[in-house]
C-alpha cells in the first residue's frame, strides 16, 4: 500500500513515522496502529558491506534466529551420536559416518530469513502499518526526506518521529579486513562450508559463532580482542572458556590482527588445463592469511579459511540527519542520548533499541521498549484479551505447522488488569505455564506482564510482547465471572 495514496490527518502526514525496521521499530510501530494511529516506518533493506542481503527485522530479530538455527543444527549432530547409547542404529552397519552439509543448511536458513521477512510485511499491512523499503534523513522539525532504492526523494511530514536504526558490525581497520574478512551477519551466505576459522573478538556473539561451528565439526580457533566476555561475570566467563576448550575450540591470548591477505592462489595457467577442480584446490584458493603481533613483540602468521569478526557494533545515527535538528549523540560511540522516556533531546524525536547511549541491547529490550513507548504516547484503551498465533523458532525451518500454536491473557479492568487467565497452545506448554502460573498466584498484573523482558529466542517470551486485542464476547463472559 503506498502511503501517499491516504489522505493525511491534521496537519501531518502521519502520527507517527518510524525510521529503522528492527524488533524495536516494528514494535513500536504495530502497537501504535493498534491504538488506532498513522503510522509509517522507513527500513532501506540495504546489503552489507560482502553484498549480504539485509532484510525487514533487523540484525538482532535476523541474526538471532540465524544463530539459533545454527545451534539447533549444532545440537542435532550431538544428538544423533548420543543416540547410539540410547539404542539406534543404522539399518546398513552400527556404524556413524556423519557428513554436515552446509549447503543445504545455508539454503534454509536463507529461505527461512525470506519468508520471515515477507511475513512481517504482510503483518504491518494488516496491522494498518503503513511500510516502505526506502532510507529516511531528517531535514527539518517533523520532516524527514525519503529515498527510495531507485534514488527518488520526497518529504513526508509527521507528528512524532521515532529512531529505531539499529547497529551494524565493526571493522577493525587493518589490512585486508574489509577485503577478506567476514562479520556475524555473512556468515549463513557463504556458499561453502567456511572450514577451519578464525574468530576475532570474545564476545558473547563471537563465542557463540565460534561454538557452534565447532560443534559442527570445523576448526575453530578465537583470538580474544582483549579479553573474554568483557563486562559479564568473569567466573561464568571462565567456565564457559573451559568447556570451550574441552570441545576443541583453540584461544589466543594477548595477541592483535594487524593483516589479513590471500595465502595463495592456483595460477589460471594451472587451473586452464584441469579439467575438474577439486575441493581441496579450491580451499587452496581462498585460503587468507594472518598475520598476528603478540604482546610481548613477537609476529607469527597462520592460515584460514575464514576470518570471521566479532570485536563491536556501530550504531546507525551517521546519515540520518540527526545533527539537522539538534538531536545529541555520544562523541564516542555516536548512539543517542535520550532519558528515562526515551525521548531524545529534541522532544518530538524518540529513539529506542540499540541507537540508545547506555542502555542493554537485546532483541526482546528492543521489543519491549518498542512497546511501551507507544502505550506511552497513545494508550487510553480498556483491554481485556490479549492474544496472538506464534510460530516456535524450531519448527521454521521443517516448515511445521505455521498457525497452530497459540497464547492467550484473559485481564480483569477493576482490578487494575490482573491477570486471570493464560492460555499456551503448543510444544512444552506446561514448561512454559508453570513460571506464570506462580506469578498469578501472586496477583501477576498485565503491566507486569509488560514489564517482563523477553528471553529470545524462545516461545515463552511471546506473553511479554501481546498485540492488544478486545473481544466483546470474552469480555462480557469475564465481567460476569468476577
Amino acid at each position: 500500500m503506498d502511503p501517499q495514496t491516504v489522505s493525511s490527518l491534521g496537519p501531518y502526514d502521519y502520527d507517527l513515522l518510524v525510521i529503522g525496521g528492527g524488533s524495536g521499530g516494528l514494535a513500536v510501530a504495530k502497537e501504535a496502529a493498534a491504538l488506532r494511529k498513522k503510522v509509517l516506518i522507513l527500513d532501506l533493506e540495504a546489503p552489507s558491506l560482502r553484498g549480504t542481503k539485509r532484510e525487514l527485522g533487523g540484525s538482532s530479530l535476523n541474526l538471532n534466529s540465524i544463530r539459533k538455527f545454527l545451534q539447533q543444527a549444532s545440537l542435532l549432530g550431538k544428538a544423533i551420536q548420543d543416540s547410539q547409547k540410547y539404542g539406534w542404529r543404522f539399518k546398513e552397519d552400527g556404524d556413524l559416518d556423519m557428513c554436515h552439509s552446509w549447503s543445504e543448511l545455508v539454503e534454509a536458513v536463507q529461505e527461512q530469513v525470506k519468508s520471515r521477512s515477507l511475513e512481517l510485511k504482510r503483518e504491518l499491512e494488516s496491522c494498518g502499518v503503513f511500510y516502505l523499503n526506502a532510507g529516511g534523513e531528517i531535514v527539518a522539525p517533523h520532516t524527514v526526506q525519503v529515498t527510495d532504492m531507485n534514488g527518488r526523494k520526497r518529504r513526508l511530514t509527521a507528528e512524532t518521529l521515532v529512531i529505531a536504526t539499529g547497529d551494524r558490525p565493526q571493522y577493525l581497520s587493518v589490512p585486508g579486513d574489509r577485503q577478506y574478512c567476514l562479520t556475524s551477519e555473512d556468515l549463513l551466505s557463504l556458499p561453502h562450508s567456511p572450514g577451519r576459522t578464525l574468530v576475532v573478538g570474545g564476545s558473547a556473539e563471537g563465542l557463540e559463532c565460534a561454538g557452534f561451528l565447532s560443534g559442527l565439526g570445523l576448526p575453530v580457533t578465537v583470538m580474544l580482542q582483549p579479553d573474554l566476555l568483557p563486562g559479564f561475570d568473569q567466573k561464568m566467563a571462565q567456565k564457559i572458556e573451559n568447556h570451550m576448550l574441552v570441545a576443541g575450540v583453540e584461544f589466543l591470548y594477548h595477541c592483535s590482527l594487524t593483516k589479513v591477505e590471500q595465502a595463495e592462489t592456483c595460477s589460471k595457467d594451472i587451473l586452464s588445463g584441469v579439467s575438474a577442480v577439486t575441493p581441496q584446490q579450491l580451499s587452496r584458493e581462498r585460503r587468507l592469511r594472518v598475520t598476528i603481533v603478540c604482546r610481548e613483540g613477537q609476529t607469527k602468521q597462520e592460515d584460514f579459511d575464514t576470518v570471521l569478526l566479532s570485536v563491536g557494533r556501530k550504531a546507525c545515527t551517521s546519515d540520518i540527519g540527526l545533527q539537522c535538528v539538534g538531536v545529541q549523540c555520544s562523541q564516542d560511540s555516536g548512539r543517542i542520548l535520550v532519558n528515562e522516556r526515551d525521548q531524545t533531546s529534541v522532544d518530538h524525536i524518540y529513539a529506542i533499541g540499540s541507537v540508545q547511549h547506555g542502555r542493554p541491547t537485546t532483541t526482546g529490550l528492543s521489543v519491549h521498549a518498542g512497546t511501551l513507548l507507544a502505550h506511552r504516547l497513545y494508550a487510553g484503551d480498556n483491554i481485556l484479551v490479549y492474544h496472538s498465533y506464534y510460530w516456535p523458532l524450531e519448527w521454521t525451518l521443517p516448515d511445521r505447522n505455521k498457525n497452530s500454536c497459540y497464547v492467550k491473557v484473559i485481564c480483569h479492568i477493576p482490578d487494575h488488569e490482573r491477570v486471570v487467565g493464560l492460555h499456551v497452545m503448543g510444544p512444552n506448554a506446561g514448561d512454559i505455564l508453570q513460571g506464570f502460573v506462580a506469578a498469578m498466584k501472586c496477583g501477576l498484573t498485565k503491566r507486569q506482564l509488560d514489564a517482563t523482558v523477553g528471553l529470545h529466542p524462545g516461545s515463552a517470551q511471546v506473553f511479554t510482547s501481546l498485540t492488544q486485542t478486545q473481544r466483546m464476547s470474552e469480555a462480557l463472559m469475564l465481567r460476569g465471572n468476577c
